[in-house]
């Protein structure tokens, strides 16, 4: 039996509160095979964790049985938000026609005097309450039946929802003034009322709540949804020298495809011919266009600017960056973070509790009241007030905002829990090459006669050493001709030798030569005390110049260490470099923790030493012990070489200010997250006992169903569209 653990992702539909998602989370952990399940409100998925080969079409029916339509999300018809948020306010609407005549008549005598008296005067109070059955009786059987076709099963079944809570409470105003309207003798006189514009308003009220929460979700999920349109639907390719237009989607590695300006990069890739710049902003943050020519590499999705290109697909489907990024994004919205456990624990007896409440407050104001009608308004409050919607969204649309609007700017949180372990984290540690420096030796300095760069470009030119392709390019830079070379000979350790023009030429160490002049070699030691690599060029066994070679800094390195600092983080640099050469940067940047001379292995040990609180940031390849041994795994890409299983978070593009924008949008989400808790629990923990009518014995107010069934709607909607002001997250500038 294979014990590898595996994920099995599902659609399920139907679920609108905390008790939901606890409830499909329960019967999916029931299954077997099962080792944990998540579900999410704010995405409408399961993600579930089986230990052994499990049917996902059997999980789905177990969560079908259970009162949601459930599917496995491969087979699962793409959701439509514009045609939810159409059906949602069709419904409202008819609720809202149906309902209005029934509010005026009940309510109007509070807004004007004596209506109530001149209405009595044309209609009977008993056809009144004839003509508003019937119009509440298709709001509750018509727009409202939505609650009670979920809600009733789920309270039958022991697991009673948000649904349920709206069922009960409509349906006990509608059944209690159905009975005083249809037999008025099995209720006391003084109490023969009729609640029908209650249980209308609570179901309009309630619907107009979710409408607009449909919206306020089809714009929390916007980002995810721009991602998806970024892919074109097709390419144009050759084919023996002729231009097809083909489906995207039949295109193969080795395929090349002609790229015309203001289009779309169907696929990953590299440029055969031509030149352009490509605005790559949307998955990198980058708002520079890059320059681009044969060899450059492409990502699907970004966008031609001004040039035509051919290029030559390497990656299709979801092999593609594009691709990745989406399931990234994807994955973490999808998580559940350490905090949403404090939610979970809560919610899964807080509609049983509510219920017993509601139970309780009818009790005893059969008791100490004037009587049922009061009794009833207090127990249908209290179930319409309490909803668990709030909680339920609380955690998840934040996670689903922040995160979308993360990939926006460029920094992909693999895991939904890096969001809240990022915010507490207290020392930053960089790697040095390729984090904070470009990762690859520029020639800083050309010193000594004039033909040093020409000589040192001959002999590099067919060298191998890694800082021969930084002499040749800068040569190349200066407009120096490369000459040929004869008897090349590699000297281990020191350099290498060769005849140029008859003449024997060498470029290395100072091993190599038999003089070098006392000023020479005094600028190659201020050199390489700031931490630079020194190459002397020599004729005939004597140095005539140098060339000094530095992996230079990044523009923003500084920047980003001075950003970490005034946000009270610690700043520390792990290198594998030599001790001056480290020192040397740290200087620059203003960094005192320097850890130098660290093998890859050994920089795992480093880290845990920092103490708690410590978050990683290295290339995602030769740093991944690091980047797991930390409490955050930051992985630093280009956009196209993303180490993605390397770190927690991926920086899109190489800029260490990527870092910054990954703490603040941390921060800013968690605090949303925690905006959105307050709400939450404070809304319920204020309203329930004023709906039970604790303050009605010292003279305070009761709130009546239609203000409780107002306020429920009101509280998604504020933790909806609190969560929404994080799309506007841009972070950085202080």
């Amino acid at each position: 039996m294979d014990r590898v653990a595996r994920k099995i992702d599902l659609s399920v539909e139907g679920m609108t509160c905390a008790a939901c998602t606890g409830r499909v989370e329960r019967v999916l952990k029931a299954q077997v095979g099962v080792l944990d399940a998540v579900a999410n409100l704010a995405t409408r998925r399961a993600e579930v964790t089986v230990s052994q080969a499990v049917d996902p079409a059997l999980l789905a029916a177990a969560v079908t049985k259970a009162g949601f339509a459930a599917m496995p999300l491969a087979q699962a018809v793409a959701h439509d938000p514009v045609a939810e948020q159409r059906a949602l306010w069709r419904l409202t609407l008819w609720a809202a026609v149906l309902t209005l005549p029934v509010f005026v008549v009940e309510m109007g005598g509070h807004v004007i005097p004596g209506f109530h008296m001149a209405l009595h005067g044309f209609i009977a109070p008993p056809a009144l309450w004839l003509a508003e059955f019937v119009l509440v009786t298709l709001v509750l059987f018509g727009p409202g039946w939505r609650f009670f076709r979920k809600g009733l099963p789920a309270l039958l079944r022991g697991g009673p929802d948000m649904n349920s809570l709206v069922a009960l409470g409509s349906g006990a105003a509608w059944a209690y003034s159905s009975v005083v309207t249809f037999a008025p003798a099995l209720i006391p006189a003084a109490s023969r009322a009729v609640y029908f514009e209650a249980a209308a308003v609570i179901v309009t009220l309630i619907l107009l709540g979710r409408s607009l929460e449909a919206r306020a979700r089809g714009q929390a999920g916007a980002a995810i949804a721009r991602l998806v349109k970024l892919a074109p639907k097709t390419a144009r390719k050759l084919v023996a020298g002729v231009v097809q237009e083909v489906a995207v989607e039949t295109l193969l590695p080795g395929d090349q495809v002609q790229i015309r300006p203001g289009e779309r990069i169907p696929a990953d890739g590299l440029v055969v011919s031509g030149q352009s710049s490509v605005d790559e902003s949307m998955l990198t943050g980058e708002p520079l266009a890059q320059e681009k020519q044969a060899g450059a590499r492409l990502t699907a999705g970004t966008v031609n600017a001004t040039g035509a290109m051919v290029m030559q697909i390497t990656e299709v489907g979801r092999a593609t960056v594009l691709a990745q990024i989406i399931a990234m994004v994807e994955a973490a919205q999808g998580g559940k973070l350490p905090v949403q456990a404090l939610v979970d624990r809560i919610t899964l007896w807080f509609v049983p509790v509510v219920m017993a409440v509601a139970a309780l407050t009818v009790l005893v104001w059969l008791v100490v009241g004037p009587g049922g009608a009061e009794a009833l308004v207090a127990g249908v409050s209290v179930l319409i007030i309490a909803c668990p919607c709030a909680m339920g969204l609380a955690v998840p649309v934040s996670i689903l905002v922040g995160t979308g609007r993360a990939a926006e700017l460029g920094v992909l949180f693999r895991k939904g829990e890096a969001l809240q372990r990022l915010e507490t984290v207290q020392i930053v540690a960089f790697d040095k090459t390729g984090t904070l420096t470009m990762g690859r030796p520029v020639v800083q300095s050309v010193v000594g006669a004039d033909e040093t760069l020409a000589i040192a470009a001959a002999v590099e030119a067919v060298s191998e050493h890694p800082l021969a392709a930084a002499v040749v390019a800068e040569a190349a830079r200066a407009g120096v001709t490369v000459a040929a070379v004869d008897g090349f000979q590699a000297v281990p350790g020191q350099g290498a030798r060769a005849i140029l023009g008859g003449v024997a030429v060498s470029v290395g160490s100072a091993r190599m030569f038999a003089a070098i002049d006392p000023q020479l070699a005094a600028q190659a030691v201020e050199a390489q005390a700031v931490g630079h690599g020194v190459l002397f060029v020599g004729r005939e066994g004597a140095a005539i110049g140098l060339i000094t070679v530095a992996d230079p800094i990044k523009p923003s390195a500084a920047a980003a260490v001075a950003a970490l600092q005034a946000a009270g983080l610690r700043v520390a640099m792990v290198s594998g470099d030599a001790e001056a050469t480290a020192q040397a940067v740290a200087r620059q940047l203003g960094i005192a923790d320097v850890h130098a001379g660290v093998l890859p292995k050994g920089k795992a040990a480093v880290i845990a030493g920092l103490g708690a609180g410590v978050a990683f940031v290295g290339d995602g390849i030769n740093d991944a012990p690091a980047l797991a041994a930390a409490e955050v795994g930051i992985a630093m890409g280009t956009g196209t070489d993303v180490a993605i299983e390397a770190g927690d978070v991926v920086l899109m593009t190489g800029d260490p200010v990527g870092v910054v924008r990954a703490l603040q949008i941390s921060r800013a989400t968690m605090r949303n997250i925690r905006q959105n808790l307050t709400w939450a629990f404070g809304y319920n923990a204020a309203l329930v006992p004023v709906a039970a009518g604790v303050l009605v014995p010292f003279g305070g107010p009761q709130l009546s169903p239609m203000l409780a069934a107002g306020a429920m709607a009101l509280s998604s909607v504020f933790v909806l569209f609190n969560a929404l002001r994080l799309r506007r997250f841009k972070g950085v500038p202080r």
